[in-house]
Order: structure tokens, then sequence, then C-alpha cells
């Protein structure tokens, strides 16, 4: 079925699955790792409403268009078409623009009221569509109330029969959102349909049906906390079972986590002073770590398991010849994307790095390869250049490697020795609290 553009009519599938296939190989080089916990939808899904959490402006639906097999057409808020040379990349995304009542608060409802009509007959006919219900980008450690524009779409395509409408969440988890070459993890929840919610005729009653079971699909996907301190403090004991356990993924950090919330909520009803006294010696923990630029999973490690093979050590070492110029080349404009994001809105810093980047990036190894062929002679002009176009990727793994997991420098044996024993004492509180479940 194809996308929804915004005049109604459809981008041309060609055009949006090169996109697609292009956003996907950038994401991939924007982020270190991308995660995926849960089935993801086949190629050949039909009429079906995705719904997701809302932390990282355009990243998330990039992320969320990129790791499903189907066509999907994202539902934006329609302020995103004023800005410049975005309103193209949208309409050849098939993106259906809606008017938000924040955005135009004399808005006619009529407004919405076709693009509404279109949505649902594009549900009928097969297509799927992406939606934020939260309705906005936010950085709160817990979900949003949801809108109940996304069940109303559903209600209105069953209402039109065809292609029996289907919903499923869709949660995204960054451990370091703002941060270029983080980590990310893309949870893919149940598929529901409509008659599992059981409906009696009632169209508003069923419309928070709908929302009411999208709320809880996602946070069951998510690692959440009344406030950002309560957030942190679960998503680092999380980080210390699932290190201690062996595994240093984002999944199984969430696993464990969605475990720590559900444990910390009985705790503080039960006996609060047990959680404060696991915060006191978590935070005392993650500062000293954080002054001397470790992470848990340094200290978690034994030194004999935390060896690594020759092999990789050799790969290193032959990585660094093209490495070291692509450090040194694209220094500046490494930098260019961060300076630039620090102005922009918190919630959309991910979202201005990347572009930012992608303008960049290309303009800087362009006229480096200009470069080459004016000042060095042919054929040593064409090493330069494949040098200028090959090493920044050189760069990036080998800072993935080494630079970005080395350990503290300035941290001697003492520092660790102490910060060994401020771990057990962390670790000793959690099995105490654990203890009295």
């Amino acid at each position: 079925m194809p996308a929804i553009a915004e005049d109604g009519g459809a981008p041309p599938l060609t055009v949006r699955r090169a996109l697609v296939r292009a956003f996907r190989s950038i994401i991939r080089l924007y982020f270190r790792e991308i995660e995926r916990v849960g089935e993801p939808p086949s190629a050949d899904t039909r009429g079906r409403v995705f719904v997701s959490n809302h932390h990282n402006a355009l990243i998330d639906p990039i992320l969320v268009l990129t790791d499903a097999a189907c066509e999907i057409s994202p539902i934006a808020k329609s302020t995103l078409w004023s800005i410049p040379g975005l309103r193209w990349l949208l309409d050849r995304a098939g993106a259906v623009p809606i008017v938000r009542r924040k955005d135009a608060p004399d808005k006619d409802a009529s407004q919405n009221a076709e693009m509404f009509a279109k949505i649902a007959a594009h549900l009928a006919g097969g297509g799927n569509v992406l939606i934020f219900p939260e309705g906005t980008s936010h950085s709160e450690p817990h979900l949003a109330p949801l809108r109940t524009g996304a069940a109303r779409m559903l209600v209105a395509a069953a209402e039109r029969g065809g292609v029996p409408p289907t919903f499923q969440a869709v949660a995204l988890e960054f451990d370091a959102r703002d941060d270029f070459r983080s980590r990310c993890l893309v949870l893919w929840g149940p598929v529901r349909r409509l008659d599992e919610l059981g409906s009696d005729g009632d169209g508003e009653r069923e419309v928070r049906a709908i929302t009411a079971r999208m709320d809880a699909d996602l946070r069951e996907l998510l690692v959440e906390g009344d406030s950002h301190d309560a957030r942190r403090l679960v998503a680092r004991v999380a980080e210390m079972l699932a290190n201690d356990a062996g595994d240093a993924s984002l999944s199984g950090w969430s696993t464990i986590g969605r475990q720590v919330e559900a444990a910390a909520a009985l705790l503080r009803d039960a006996d609060p002073s047990v959680v404060a006294h696991v915060a006191a010696r978590i935070d005392a923990y993650y500062a000293e770590l954080a002054r001397f630029g470790l992470g848990d999973a340094q200290l978690a490690v034994p030194r004999a398991a935390a060896h690594k093979p020759r092999s990789r050590w050799i790969r290193r070492a032959a990585l660094a010849p093209l490495a070291a110029p692509g450090i040194a080349l694209y220094a500046i404009p490494y930098f260019i994307p961060r300076m630039i994001a620090r102005r922009a809105d918190p919630d959309a810093v991910s979202t201005v790095k990347l572009g930012t980047a992608l303008l960049v990036y290309p303009l800087w190894a362009a006229g480096l390869v200009a470069l080459s062929f004016v000042l060095i002679p042919p054929p040593l002009s064409l090493a330069a250049a494949a040098v200028v176009v090959a090493s920044p990727f050189a760069a990036l793994r080998w800072l993935d490697a080494y630079w970005n997991r080395a350990p503290g420098h300035h941290a001697t044996g003492d520092d660790l020795a102490r910060l060994a024993r401020l771990r057990i004492a962390a670790r000793t509180a959690i099995d105490d609290a654990r203890a009295r479940l």
C-alpha cells in the first residue's frame, strides 16, 4: 500500500525505499550498536498502527522505520513542514502532517478531520502508520499521558471495513541519547487486534480501552521512574546486575531494569529507608566512577576475564595507520555538530547533530578530495583521496574499540581498590534489599 503524502497522493515507492535504505546505513553509523528485542513486523504486514515513546525528536521515527521490514507512513507535527529542506524529505518518506492544538490553539477541528479520514482509509486499504501518542518529544523519566488519536484512527479504519486493523507498541531506549556512537535498543511489543479488547458498540469506550492497552504495552517494555533520580537508580542497579551476569547488552539491562523497577516500587511502599540506603551507596560509587572516567563494566569484570585476545590487539594495531589520519583530518567537522547542537532544543540534540553532520561531513570530505588532486601529483593523489574517504570509518572503529572503552588514565591501584570496595558496598545494599522482597 503506498504511503500517504501531504497532498493525499503517494510518493514513489522506489524513492521511499531508497530513503529507508540510506537512513538505515546512516543511523547504524550514528549509533555504535542497535539492539532489538521482540518480533518486528514482516514485509507483508498490513493495516497496522505502530505506537512508540518519544524522547529523541526525528531520531525516533528513523529508528522505527529502518528496523521494520514493511512500509510505514510516519505521522508528524505539521510545523516540521516549515523547516527548509525537511518538507521535501518528509513528503518523500510519506509522512503525514497533523496540526497540534499547542501549535495552533484556534485551529478549526476540520483541519485534521480530513487527514484522519485519509489515514483511516489508508489503514483499511492495508497501509501502516507510525504515531507517537504522547504528542511531543520529551525528556521525562516516564511515559507521558497518551493522546487518543491513534485509537480513533483504528476505530475509524475498522468501521470502514477492509483489512482488519491491528496495533503494536515499539519502545526505544538509549544509554546516552545525546551522544554520537552511543547505543540504542528497539523493543517490539505484541500485536493487538481490536476484537481482543471487546467492543460493545460504544465508540468512546472502545477508544479509551485501546488507548489504555497501548499505554500498558509501552510501559511493559520501558524502564521508567517517578522522577529522574528514581529512574537513574533503577538504571544503575540494572547495569550492575547485568554486568555481574556477564551481559553488557542493552537488552539484558532492559530486562533486568524492568524487574528492578517493579521491586523498587514494592520497597518504596514497604520500607522507603531501604531504597534510600541503596541509593546512597549507588550514588557514592557512581560519583567516583565518573571522577575517573570509568564505567561499571570495567570494575565488574575480573582482570583475567577482561583480557582481550591477541588477535583483537593485532586488528587494532593494523587499523591504527588508517585511523590516525582519519582523526587528524576530521577533527574539525567532528566538533562542529556538537557546537551547533549545544544551542538546540534539549530533546532534539541528536537530531541536530545528525542533520548537521550530514551536511558538514560530505562537504568537508569533498574539499579534502579536491585538495588531494590539486596539491598532490598522480598517482599519489588517488591514494590520498582513498585515505580521505576511508580513514574516518577506520577512525570510528578504532575509537570505539580503544578510546571510548579505555580505562581511566588517572586511576591508580589504590583508586581502583577503593572503587572496588565502594562497588562491594553498593552490591551488598542491593542484595540486602532483594532479600527483603
